[in-house]
């Protein structure tokens, strides 16, 4: 083979690998390391879309109920077996039709773009309040769920459907723990 086209083509093959790695990388900094689950920034990405596309979205937001007491109790092991419990159960309730996040710490994010699609939101509520069985203790866990239909909205903004679904949150505490609104 000739050399020229050797010394040619390595450039072209070394800048193809450097590309594929930060790819790589990029979307790994996209997903949560612990859940698996996308990051806010991943996530808000991907949500704007699809509600601006999808007239039936359904934005969710999920809080553990009491999430310190878990680590305090039982140590960060514990905490991450719930949250990664959490992701797994929020993940599949959305299923195909939605995407699911991790915002920071014990609170997650959800759209949905068809929720008829889904099992419907106390199923959700059942699901997160399943206890977690960690080196053979039996945790409880315990989620506030808050939503908003981007129906509900007037202009079909992300930042706005994150807002109701936070004040439906906040609402469902106040309603008591293991809430829905």
């Amino acid at each position: 083979m000739d050399t020229h086209v050797i010394a040619a083509g390595l450039p072209a093959l070394g800048w193809a690998l450097h590309g594929g790695m930060l790819l790589r990388r990029l979307a790994t900094a996209r997903r949560d390391p612990l859940t698996g689950l996308h990051t806010r920034a991943g996530w808000t990405a991907r949500a704007e879309r699809l509600i601006a596309k999808n007239p039936n979205a359904l934005v969710i937001l999920v809080d553990l109920d009491d999430f310190k007491a878990v680590n305090d109790n039982h140590g960060h092991g514990a905490g991450d077996a719930v949250l990664t419990a959490t992701a797994r159960r929020l993940a599949t309730w959305c299923g195909r039709h939605g995407i699911a996040a991790r915002l920071g710490g014990d609170e997650f994010a959800a759209i949905v773009t068809d929720p008829g699609r889904t099992t419907g939101l106390r199923d959700l509520r059942a699901a997160l309040d399943q206890p977690v069985t960690y080196t053979g203790c039996t945790l409880p866990v315990s989620a506030s769920v808050g939503h908003c239909h981007r129906d509900h909205l007037p202009v079909p903004a992300l930042t706005d459907a994150l807002s109701a679904a936070d004040s439906s949150m906040y609402a469902a505490k106040g309603h008591g723990r293991r809430n829905t609104r």
